[in-house]
């Protein structure tokens, strides 16, 4: 299982890898990331720019890099995509007024040339919230199963309290084994 994984991915050097950590604003992005790095994640101001955090998981180095979500900010997420290992986005499950927004945004860059073939990492987050739309119902709405260029995912999480975020990250784990086989 997931420990002998480990166990072989520790045997060898650390991997790193480059993750692009996108998704609209107010959706839960630096929460997420404050929470993989098991920092505080009570007081969270909007990301002005960006913000890059090391994080190690599963024998693995992370350098993700979260991008604010801002409409401002958002024609520059391209700039970041180059060397891109893995896309995690992040979608607020409780915002459906922007679903359609936020389905815009994602499909715009699943057709980034630097994206091709990147595994996506589709966290529905605010779970925790009883507007919160089911990550099937999301799934469904963002027609996901049409990708057929990579390896994607949906995860139900909640950043405030970390459900869900390790299934992800053990999804992630199990991208990178895959593709050294």
């Amino acid at each position: 299982g997931l420990l002998s994984v480990i166990q072989k991915l520790k045997g060898s050097q650390e991997h790193e890898l480059r993750i692009v950590l996108l998704g609209l604003d107010n959706a839960g992005k630096t929460t997420l990331l404050k929470h993989l790095a098991s920092e505080e994640v009570s007081t969270i101001t909007p990301t002005q720019g960006f913000n890059i955090k090391s994080v190690h998981s599963h024998g693995l180095k992370l350098n993700v890099w979260d991008i604010g979500g801002q409409r401002s900010i958002r024609p520059y997420w391209k700039k970041y995509l180059g060397s891109t290992d893995l896309l995690i986005y992040v979608i607020d499950s409780a915002d459906q007024k922007r679903f359609e927004e936020t389905g815009q945004e994602l499909a715009e860059l699943t057709e980034d040339e630097n994206l091709t073939g990147v595994p996506l990492l589709v966290f529905a987050n605010k779970q925790d919230l009883v507007t919160a739309a089911p990550a099937a119902e999301i799934a469904e709405g963002l027609s996901l199963h049409t990708y057929r260029d990579r390896e994607w995912q949906i995860q139900a999480c909640s950043a405030l309290s970390g459900e869900g975020v390790q299934d992800g990250m053990n999804w992630i784990s199990s991208q990178i084994v895959n593709r050294k086989k």
